[in-house]
Order: C-alpha cells, then sequence, then structure tokens
C-alpha cells in the first residue's frame, strides 16, 4: 500500500524525480530479471529483434535500430558477438537468426520479465497505465521530445 497525499501535495512534486525514479526502479527490476540468464538489456532487444525476423537483420542494421534506446554506452558488435559465441545466434551471408538454444533462452527471459511486468502493473487498471503513458507522452513532445511508440 502506498501512502496517501493531498492532490495538492502531490501537484506539487517534480516530475523530474518521479519519473526518474520510476525509470531506475522499473528498469532495475527489468535488468535483475535478465541478469539471471546473463543478459542485459540490449541483449533482450537483439533476441527479440531477430526473433521476430530472422535473416532480416544484419549487425549494422539491427545496430541502427538498437542504438537510440540504450542508455549504458553498450558496443552491440560485442552483445551479438557474445550471442553468437553462446550459440544463441548464427550469422550466415551476414544474417542474423536464433538457435534453438538462443530461443529457450530468450523465452527463459520473456517469463522472467513479464513476471516483472505483472508486478509493475498491480493495483493499476488499464486505463490509468494507459492515462500516465499519455501524460507521460505529452510532456516529451511538450519540451520537443519524440512522443511516437518506439
Amino acid at each position: 500500500m502506498i501512502k496517501e497525499y493531498t492532490r495538492e501535495e502531490l501537484a506539487a512534486q517534480p516530475i523530474g524525480y518521479w519519473s526518474g525514479t520510476a525509470y531506475r526502479t522499473v528498469v532495475g527490476r527489468i535488468r535483475a530479471e535478465l541478469a539471471v540468464e546473463q543478459l542485459t538489456q540490449p541483449h533482450w532487444w537483439t533476441l527479440n529483434h531477430v526473433a521476430g525476423a530472422p535473416g532480416k537483420w544484419s549487425r549494422a542494421q539491427l545496430t541502427e535500430r538498437l542504438a537510440p534506446f540504450d542508455d549504458l554506452g553498450i558496443d552491440f558488435e560485442e552483445v551479438i558477438d557474445d550471442l553468437v559465441a553462446r550459440g544463441w545466434m548464427t550469422e550466415q551471408a551476414g544474417a542474423l537468426s536464433l538457435t534453438e538454444a538462443g530461443e529457450a533462452g530468450r523465452l527463459r527471459a520473456k517469463e522472467r520479465s513479464a513476471q516483472a511486468h505483472e508486478q509493475t502493473h498491480q493495483g493499476i487498471t488499464t486505463d490509468e497505465y494507459v492515462t500516465a503513458l499519455n501524460v507521460l507522452r505529452r510532456m516529451i513532445s511538450n519540451l520537443g521530445g519524440n512522443s511516437d511508440l518506439p
């Protein structure tokens, strides 16, 4: 249960603090769940993109697509090399595909992420969640940022 505050107390709160705290808490949980599989978020993004379009992505295309989401300064070449070295991904004629082991690892990580997602959404209706996202998107847009869905 969270502590209740008046509307005035909440309205006076700085969005930068709360959006930053939410980011660190949510992403921290996601990263902790992925770490169980010895994955980073960039590993996760790579696995999902390659699984969604086997043989479509080259290293350069995938790096260009994923780099804007990275806040850790990750070298995507190293991520791809790691997944290939694990036997989770193959690269043939410049195109990336998952192996059976890679798909199995992706599915294990997906299940762990789903559990974190469920916990994050406890006590929050779909309407409340959509409203929260739209408020954040409006703030981003107001400040000249890209509020489009990724």
